[in-house]
């Protein structure tokens, strides 16, 4: 294990295969994401396991050949020539099966079921036994972006091809990695199944995924299949290498970790409040949503537009005709239309519930006063920061306020840090190093899902993250910034840049993405846009604080020197909508 926490398992050895923490199977990330892409391990018997993402298969040839008709040779004088084979047209088309099955199976996507075909006996009787299929499965496990192809003959199943074959069914195989035979195929190893250690069927009817693209805001009525999408999966494996990174840096530089709590009694600025005295009867009242006008409730209401919207995706799923979808859109609008306007009548009874605070009397409540969810775990870190030097917090904050930005979220994950006896440059210097080291880690232990987040997402973040993490951040202080935006003769910002105006979006924006053309760090700020326990420097007109902006991003890093040391700290929000 090296100083990032990976373990190189190429490097312990070649030809063995390490099994995953506490089971015996291996990890899709271990065989695929290998520089040989898993061929070193050829003709080696595993244990994987993962769910269904494509499915196709190919039966068997189980039926021996027929006997040709063979035309009696011409009675003519002469060399009597060699006989010719003549077959009919019922053996042409048994012959031309597989070639009409391969056709189907790449009209429909590859991935769909083509209909299982009844073995006949040549007087037109059913065979007794069911037909036998060699099934190709694409398997996900969520370590990895890639899939591993798993080939299984279906008499290994006691459940049928069909349901085996279902998207989302969840498989645990035992078998030798093999080459594929095709020079086409995707992987350089598949896997050839000798058992089927198990088998976990899905409903394929209320099975929400499917093999094409979903918006994710399609799932948020089912959001406990959303990390089955490759695109939250990647997310959530980056989010994590990350969150790794940051306590690894932090750890190997000398802080210390600490818990701050979630629930405070202090804070400022819009928060949202902690309470236990609200009333049960007012409570059912809420939740009570049925138009006294013509008695339609309009939970009713909303549980027929999920079922509708369910309907939609699934007659999309399944190639229905375009006139059945778009009725089905037709009524879907006239439903929520209905939603909405029930919503619109029993607004002003939800308002009439409201509890003014000043009427509350606190002291009766759980904690006896006032609770909050905390908007920050500065207070705390300040006060270990005198006794421990270094420190940081990793963990949720939350902030009241109605910002419509996927920058500013209800609930976001700050890492904060205090140092103890620095200056500005110390921190500025840690912040620049943090950032980098980050990047690095990112490029180095998930590239496969950068890989992935470049195709579908955008297409130049890898490249920015790699010239990030192999270039110096520029620096200069806000007086320069004014002055560099005040020359812009090409553009026109809606906020006219003067010295103390707070900068905006457009204004980073500018700088980082036209000007300097990646990351920068600004500092010296007017006293005025910055909080008040920032400390003043000697010119008495700005303060000790600091940004860090990444292009095409904005402010990732804001640090600042207070009374009481120097601290900063990062913003991880994560929108998945």
């Amino acid at each position: 294990m090296d100083s990032h926490g990976k373990t190189h398992h190429e490097d312990a050895s070649p030809n063995l295969i390490p099994l995953s923490n506490y089971s015996n199977r291996v990890e899709l990330r271990t065989l695929l994401e290998r520089s040989d892409g898993g061929a070193g391990f050829v003709e080696k018997r595993v244990v994987v396991g993962g769910w269904v993402k494509s499915s196709r298969a190919v039966k068997k040839e189980s039926l021996p050949p027929l006997p040709a008709v063979f035309v009696p040779p011409p009675s003519s004088g002469g060399s009597q020539a060699s006989p010719t084979p003549s077959f009919s047209c019922t053996e042409i088309i048994n012959s031309k099966m597989n070639i009409f099955r391969k056709l189907f199976d790449v009209l429909s996507g590859g991935g769909k079921t083509y209909p299982i075909f009844e073995k006949h006996d040549l007087a037109g009787q059913k065979a007794s036994s069911p037909p036998e299929y060699i099934i190709h499965f694409q398997i996900n496990d969520g370590s990895s972006v890639s899939t591993l192809q798993v080939i299984v003959d279906s008499v290994l199943s006691t459940v049928p091809a069909t349901q085996l074959m279902s998207l989302g069914t969840c498989i645990v195989a035992e078998g030798v990695l093999r080459q594929p035979l095709a020079a086409s195929a995707k992987h350089v190893i598949e896997l050839e199944a000798e058992k089927l250690l198990h088998v976990g069927t899905v409903d394929p009817d209320k099975y929400p995924l499917s093999k094409k693209q979903l918006p994710l805001h399609m799932l948020r009525d089912h959001s406990h299949f959303r990390p089955r999408t490759t695109t939250v999966g990647s997310v959530t494996r980056v989010h994590s290498a990350l969150t790794l990174a940051s306590h690894t840096f932090l750890q190997n530089n000398g802080f210390q970790y600490v818990q701050v709590p979630v629930i405070t009694t202090t804070g400022a600025g819009e928060m949202f409040r902690v309470t236990t005295l609200l009333g049960e009867d007012d409570d059912k009242e809420e939740k009570k949503h049925v138009n006294e006008k013509d008695g339609v409730s309009i939970d009713t209401v909303k549980a027929a537009v999920k079922e509708k919207t369910r309907l939609i995706d699934h007659l999309k799923r399944t190639d229905s005709n375009r006139e059945a979808v778009v009725a089905a859109v037709h009524d879907l609008k006239k439903t929520s239309d209905l939603a909405s306007q029930l919503e619109m009548k029993q607004r002003p009874k939800a308002s009439a519930t409201l509890i003014k605070p000043e009427k509350v009397d606190f002291s009766k409540d759980f904690f006896g006063c006032e609770a909050y969810l905390t908007v920050s775990g500065r207070l705390h870190l300040e006060s270990y920061a005198s006794a421990l030097g270094k420190v940081y917090t990793f963990g949720p904050r939350f902030i009241a306020d109605k910002i419509d930005s996927t920058r500013h979220l209800a609930e976001m994950w700050n890492v904060e840090t205090e140092i103890a006896f620095s200056e500005l440059d110390d921190a500025m210097d840690c912040a620049a190093e943090f950032f980098k080291f980050l990047c690095n880690y990112l490029l180095e232990n998930r590239h496969e899902d950068m890989k992935f987040i470049s195709k579908r997402v955008d297409k130049t973040i890898t490249i920015r993250i790699e010239a990030t993490a192999s270039s110096s951040i520029l620096r200069f202080s806000y007086s320069e910034a004014i002055s560099v935006l005040q020359k812009a003769t090409t553009r026109t910002f809606e906020t006219k840049p003067e010295w103390g105006v707070a900068l905006t979006e457009e204004h980073l924006s500018y700088l980082t993405d036209e000007i300097y053309k990646g990351c920068v760090i600004i500092h010296s700020y007017p006293k005025e846009v910055k909080p008040f326990y920032t400390r003043l420097n000697d010119d008495k007109e700005t303060v000790a604080a600091f940004d860090l902006v990444v292009p095409k991003v904005g402010v990732v890093i804001t640090g600042a020197k207070t009374k009481n040391g120097l601290r900063f700290w990062m913003r991880e929000s994560v929108n998945m909508d």
